[in-house]
């Protein structure tokens, strides 16, 4: 196997389902929604956990710009990084806008997009 055929196992997965259009985060019995991959849920500990569809929109719930990166994405500065919400879970993604068009509350739309540094996928928020 070479380092281009690595998987994230769960993490993968669910970057597929965002780029066909159908996220979805993992449930406990209690309700609490979370990003995969996870083995158990990050708020009561339960081991049960089922998929579940969340919608492509969501809220914007804050963001900053980003000019110091990782190197990771270092060709990619700057840019604005932003956690937007989606029914009960909160995803972590690039904001394709400007910095002086992003507002918190903006309504936004979850996809797939590409490190310019890496060629890695990563979550991506469009501004509705």
């Amino acid at each position: 196997m070479s380092d281009d055929e690595i998987s994230n196992d769960g993490y993968d997965q669910a970057l597929d389902a965002i780029e066909n259009g159908e996220p979805y985060a993992l449930e406990c019995p209690e309700g609490h929604q979370s990003m995969p991959p996870r083995q158990v849920c990050p708020e009561c500990g339960a081991s049960d956990l089922e998929e579940v569809e969340i919608p492509l929109s969501g809220e914007l719930l804050s963001y900053n710009v980003t000019y110091v990166p990782t190197p990771d994405f270092g060709d990619d500065v700057p840019f604005v990084l932003g956690v937007a919400e989606f029914d009960d879970v909160r995803l972590t993604g690039r904001v394709q806008a400007d910095a002086e068009d992003v507002e918190v509350g903006s309504a936004v739309e979850v996809g797939l997009g590409e490190s310019e540094t890496t060629g890695r996928p990563l979550v991506t928020f469009d501004l509705a």
